[in-house]
């Protein structure tokens, strides 16, 4: 199953609304510090609502930190940039596959993406506009993800 990872998140709304989607999803959600907020802010915890304790939630002080971890685990990172080799539609995703996005300020830090595995992007139809809100550009590249890996049909609950 594939994983979220935030590197340096600044707007504490977008992780909450992101770890939402994680926990509507059943997906691990890893935030890598430092990050610009507590994980305590009221605000994060407004936009994640009650739904936080359904939310399987990783801290790691820093990016060695996070590498370590996911070493331990393997699995290809993928890179979320506007400047991504790949249309995540046309991409192949894996199960094991680390889902990296950066800040909503600068996007991943260019040496995260040269070691990435491989980077991906949103297309955009208004060449003004750079690229959607974070919490959007998650949940849209985590749902392709699943629906590659057939994780979307068995998760519909039938009323």
């Amino acid at each position: 199953m594939p994983q979220i990872v935030l590197v340096h998140p600044q707007i504490p709304p977008n992780t909450g609304n992101i770890a939402r989607t994680c926990a509507a999803t059943g997906t691990q959600l890893h935030l890598v510090g430092p990050m610009g907020f507590e994980i305590t802010d009221r605000y994060l915890k407004r936009a994640g609502l009650d739904y936080w304790p359904y939310v399987n939630l990783h801290c790691h002080e820093n990016l060695e930190a996070f590498y370590a971890f996911q070493q331990q685990r393997g699995g290809r990172s993928i890179g979320f940039s506007t400047s991504g080799r790949y249309s995540y539609a046309q991409f192949q995703f894996q199960a094991g596959d680390w889902l990296l996005f950066g800040s909503e300020t600068s996007g991943l830090p260019k040496f995260v993406l040269d070691g990435c595995d491989a980077t991906v992007f949103i297309p955009m139809s208004q060449p003004g506009v750079r690229s959607l809100n974070l919490s959007v550009s998650a949940a849209v590249g985590l749902f392709e993800a699943k629906r590659q890996l057939g994780e979307l049909e068995s998760s519909i609950i039938n009323t």
